[in-house]
């Protein structure tokens, strides 16, 4: 539930790996993938953004920029110890991800992006105010896993303040894709309860990446990273840092 640092070993330790989770989740949602990653001796840092792994009314204090700085500083700490770093976004994290990719795309060797969220469909950051003035907490929408008996660890409840704060990342972020040239990788399950597929639609055709690649997960839910394919996304990613270091 904390930030989590782990030195990579051997002929990959000055590769470094930042694993960003999502919305009302956890680090937990990423520290399989990252430990992955690590026994193959990258560097990896998997970040607790602003507001989690608290209290959701904490959620509700968060200006959206908060999200983005808490990464760029953790990235700045791998650009200083590794020769190349990528970024992997699940949810929010991926939307988080592209928001630091469209200023670091030079300094950045890929990201990887699981299910990624750039948009809410009918819900402008407006109408997310104006919800947000007399109903502080919605339902959650965590915890979607076709796995039986796993958990991100996330909020059991959707702040709508913050709920309004990362529209306004979104929306400031998806103006922004075509700055995003850095190769990217993006999973997506076709069976998906929290977001639709416009939202990895529209990355594919928004983003200034020459690279791009899409592959399809056929067994999972949103927090794919914790599903029955999360050994296709961390092969996937592995083949891809290594093509690319």
């Amino acid at each position: 539930m904390k930030d989590w640092h782990a030195e990579g070993h051997g002929a990959n330790k000055k590769i470094g790996v930042l694993l960003v989770h999502g919305f009302t989740g956890s680090p937990a949602s990423m520290r399989p993938w990252a430990e992955y990653l690590n026994q193959r001796g990258y560097t990896v840092t998997v970040p607790l953004l602003p507001g989690h792994g608290t209290n959701p009314k904490d959620l509700n204090l968060v200006k959206w920029q908060e999200w983005p700085a808490k990464v760029e500083n953790d990235l700045n700490a791998l650009l200083q110890s590794c020769e190349k770093v990528f970024i992997c976004g699940l949810s929010m994290g991926g939307g988080t991800t592209l928001n630091v990719a469209t200023r670091y795309s030079k300094q950045l060797a890929g990201i990887i992006l699981v299910n990624p969220m750039i948009h809410v469909k009918f819900i402008p950051a407006q109408v997310a105010w104006v919800i947000s003035r007399f109903q502080k907490m919605r339902d959650s929408v965590g915890d979607d896993i076709k796995r039986p008996g796993i958990t991100e660890y996330g909020y059991d409840s959707l702040p709508a303040v913050g709920v309004y704060e990362l529209l306004k990342m979104l929306t400031y972020t998806r103006k922004r894709l075509h700055d995003v040239t850095v190769p990217l990788q993006l999973f997506h399950s076709v069976e998906d309860h929290t977001l639709p597929v416009s939202n990895t639609e529209i990355i594919m055709q928004g983003v200034g990446s020459r690279e791009k690649n899409r592959i399809e997960l056929v067994n999972s839910y949103h927090v794919a990273t914790l599903d029955y394919d999360a050994e296709i996304i961390f092969e996937n990613s592995r083949l891809f840092i290594e093509s690319h270091s």
